[in-house]
């Protein structure tokens, strides 16, 4: 009975807790690849710890203060550059699974959205903010401007196919 009332607190430290036993038996039975694993694991964190800190307040900001109904305003049809410019930053700033935003999908065709303008909002959700200082950490900031460009210019051309071939979505 009493495991049961303390489970849902040990239970997210559990991972922690294995961890640090591996590192604790690595450092006794083998000090040299043990201290090895831990420079390493500092290593790792003080390049990452800023960029995942800055991760961790942009999805709290975004969750917070992103209402999808508000998103679907601004995405009717005859938009034009500025549906197509809404549509890819909500796309881009979406959190969540894909799934969730299907409702928003139905209720953006019911409102008269353009195929092109759904697709869009689809194809740019590859494109993530709060990832963008990791991906900053590992590949600089060549890299990293081109593949966004490229994802953001991709998930265009992919919106126009789909609007080509598929002019009116299904009911």
């Amino acid at each position: 009975m009493v495991a049961k009332k303390i489970w849902p607190y040990i239970k997210p430290w559990l991972f922690p807790l294995i961890v640090g036993c591996i590192y604790a038996f690595c450092l006794q039975y083998d000090p040299l690849s043990g201290q090895r694993a831990v420079e390493a694991s500092r290593r790792l964190i003080s390049q990452l710890g800023l960029p995942i800190c800055f991760v961790l307040v942009m999805m709290t900001l975004i969750n917070r203060y992103l209402d999808p109904a508000a998103v679907a305003r601004f995405l009717g049809s005859r938009t034009g550059v500025r549906g197509i410019l809404l549509s890819a930053l909500a796309g881009v700033i979406s959190m969540g699974p894909i799934y969730a935003w299907y409702p928003l999908f139905k209720n953006l065709k019911e409102k008269g959205a353009s195929t092109f303008i759904i697709a869009n909002f689809i194809g740019c959700r590859s494109v993530k903010p709060v990832l963008i200082p990791v991906l900053l950490a590992y590949f600089g900031w060549q890299f990293s401007i081109v593949f966004v460009l490229i994802n953001l210019f991709g998930a265009m051309g992919t919106a126009y196919l789909v609007a080509m071939f598929c002019p009116t979505l299904p009911e």
